[in-house]
């Protein structure tokens, strides 16, 4: 009976904590309604794991991350409780998508962290990066904003052209009036008036 009670638990796990717990982590249930606690930390991990939707709690602290990629984090609307500390993050270009999102989920999360490299940044809180720190990041620039630059220097060409045109038919359209009015005057000078109205 004790062995039915302890296989059905194993089966009914996945389905409580919503989907799979990643590996190299443990999970636990905190209810249904209430999602899953994730506990990643002291494993050595250079990689975010795929982690369930309903992640509520998360610990990731003590690994060997580095960064985590942009938009690994999006999709944990859930997230109550993120502990990221004691990894040896590499401040570059690649750490701002942490920086912002911790920003909007967590000052005191986002205090606690600091940088491992470059050497300049060594230990420097990742709260207090500048633009400066993090160099020229022109690799992050997607692709699409450059697509609505072009679009708009495309449009502003279009409207100035289109600007151009309506000018110079103005002025071509005074011309014409002018001629207009002179021919009439010149018509009514050349008319004989030897017809009477009656």
């Amino acid at each position: 009976m004790e062995l039915l009670a302890v296989l059905g638990c194993a089966l009914l796990l996945p389905t409580v904590l919503g989907e799979d717990c990643p590996s190299q982590c443990s999970c636990w249930s905190l209810g249904e309604p209430w999602g899953t606690g994730v506990d990643c930390s002291s494993r050595g991990l250079r990689a975010l794991p795929a982690l369930p939707r309903l992640t509520r709690i998360l610990h990731l602290h003590n690994n060997s991350l580095a960064s985590i990629p942009a938009g690994a984090l999006d999709g944990l609307g859930h997230l109550q409780e993120l502990r990221l500390w004691d990894n040896p993050w590499h401040c570059d270009c690649h750490i701002l998508y942490l920086k912002l999102w911790l920003q909007d989920f967590s000052a005191p999360a986002l205090a606690r962290l600091r940088c491992a490299s470059p050497a300049p940044l060594r230990m420097k809180p990742l709260g207090q990066l500048t633009g400066n720190d993090l160099g020229v990041c022109t690799r992050l620039l997607p692709t699409k904003c450059l697509q609505f630059f072009w679009r708009d220097l495309i449009l502003i060409a279009g409207a100035v052209i289109t600007l151009l045109l309506v000018a110079w038919a103005l002025k071509f359209s005074k011309k014409l009036v002018c001629q207009l009015r002179l021919g009439s005057r010149q018509l009514r000078r050349s008319i004989p008036k030897t017809h009477k109205v009656l």
